[in-house]
């Protein structure tokens, strides 16, 4: 239940709770006060009876019994000599008495005399009477009054706490809607603004420039959380923007240390080139150092071309974007691949007719060989690779599949950074760097795609989605 809803339905039972207890107490208090005036009234209609009798000549009660001046209509008069009823009789609406039944005269026998006032129900004809006894000469005399004005009053008045009760509901629904909502206005603009930085994506060091809560009152405990959020949105902008700068100098660093170590290392690999050629007056062992030096250095300056390729990737150069056969690259990169692995079953599936998009043709090689070599590497001899090329709706996937042992699960979310090798998930022919897919994945987002895999053993299948206009795919990006 939201916030919202359950402060209106607080408010609206708090009303309703006042509401019926004021009611119940205006119930309570009329019944207790009309009570007690019919009490009174009894007791002035029994001083009547009572100096009514002592007055008459015989000392013994008549048919007036009940005819005494300023009896009220409904004014019951029983008259009880040894228990036994002689005379009871209730004014009607005319003021002339009229005998009541047997039972009710009995019930009218139980009455206490002298007791205070009380109930007595004589059936369904006379209803409920409030009835009082009091003691004339050798008889008991009972007087009483009905209870149904009292009644009649309390039910209207029932009824008037029930419609102010729904009247207090309805009004107290809407009021409390209109208060609530306009005291959580500012509690939802925190919300949107939190919202809004959720789904922001936070790759820039300006992407929460201006993204700031309006509420901030410090008077006000939304003012004051509002606040609050403003300085911690201010400390990330600024914690993103010491990031951006220091990942701005590694990048910078790594662009010049690459582009500063190529000559050295060219250098050192002409060396040991020209050395081991002149190898016929050195000893084996210097011949075969020299090999390796020149091994080494091939390995290192490779690496050190993809440090460089990656630094100005993240600098968002090196695409040159121009129509590209990816067909043509693909047989291109499967027969470089028979030759250097003929111990691997590499096998094409391309559409009849070229397949054509628009990107950098000498990354996109490079794509499709770190993949076909990522395939090779880290699979046993014997081992089938399937390269695929499939248009699909505004792009094409270019998929590279193998029947090797399959990748961890655990190494799967980390398999495009930089320098991961997963050498305890795949068997390791070779060394490698760790930047192949790493290059896969930054020339694939350049050209406004991505790269998907999903492995198991027997099944890997790396699956490249490429747009056919790459300049519209990144334009579109959040």
């Amino acid at each position: 239940m939201t916030l919202r809803r359950r402060l209106v339905l607080s408010i609206v039972a708090l009303v309703v709770a006042v509401s019926a207890v004021i009611g119940a107490g205006s119930i309570i208090a009329l019944a207790s006060i009309q009570t007690g005036a019919i009490d009174e009234q009894i007791t002035g209609a029994t001083n009547r009876a009572q100096r009514y009798l002592e007055q008459n000549p015989s000392g013994q009660p008549d048919i007036d019994l009940t005819r005494p001046s300023g009896q009220s209509v409904g004014t019951l008069t029983a008259y009880f000599i040894d228990g036994q009823v002689v005379i009871a009789n209730v004014l009607d609406d005319y003021g002339r008495p009229s005998a009541i039944t047997r039972t009710s005269a009995d019930a009218l026998g139980t009455v206490r005399v002298g007791a205070a006032p009380a109930t007595v129900d004589l059936g369904s004809r006379l209803g409920d009477y409030r009835v009082a006894a009091v003691t004339v000469g050798p008889a008991v005399l009972v007087v009483g009054l009905p209870m149904a004005p009292v009644y009649d009053s309390v039910w209207k008045l029932f009824w008037v706490v029930v419609s102010v009760l729904a009247g207090a509901l309805l009004t107290g629904s809407i009021v409390a809607a209109v208060v609530v909502r306009r005291s959580l206005r500012p509690l939802e603009r925190v919300a949107e603004t939190a919202s809004t930085v959720a789904r922001m994506p936070l790759d820039r060091s300006d992407a929460l420039d201006g993204v700031r809560v309006p509420d901030t009152d410090p008077r006000t405990e939304v003012g004051r959380v509002g606040s609050a959020f403003n300085r911690m949105l201010g400390h990330i902008g600024g914690a993103m923007q010491a990031r951006e700068r220091s990942e701005q100098q590694v990048r910078q660093f790594v662009a010049d240390a690459s582009h500063e170590l190529r000559t050295p290392l060219a250098s050192v690999r002409g060396y040991a080139e020209l050395t081991r050629r002149m190898g016929g007056d050195l000893p084996p062992d210097v011949v075969y150092a020299m090999s390796r030096i020149e091994s080494e250095s091939i390995r290192m300056t490779s690496m050190v071309e993809d440090l460089l390729l990656l630094a100005r990737l993240d600098e968002g150069r090196e695409i040159q974007l121009a129509e590209v056969d990816l067909t043509g690259l693909v047989l291109d990169a499967v027969n470089d691949a028979h030759a250097a692995s003929p111990d691997h079953v590499i096998e094409v599936d391309v559409p009849p007719e070229p397949v054509a998009v628009v990107g950098d043709a000498a990354r996109l090689h490079q794509v499709i060989v770190n993949l076909v070599t990522n395939a090779r590497t880290h699979t046993p001899e014997g081992t089938r690779i399937t390269v695929g090329l499939a248009p699909v709706d505004g792009g094409v996937d270019l998929t590279v599949r193998d029947t090797g042992q399959g990748i961890d699960p655990a190494f799967l979310p980390k398999l495009f950074e930089r320098f991961a090798r997963g050498d305890g998930s795949r068997s390791r022919a070779v060394g490698s760097t760790g930047l192949g897919l790493a290059i896969v994945d930054a020339v694939v987002q350049a050209h406004g795609g991505r790269v998907d895999v999903t492995s198991e053993p027997g099944d890997t299948v790396f699956t490249v989605h490429l747009p056919r206009d790459p300049a519209a795919a990144v334009g579109a990006r959040p």
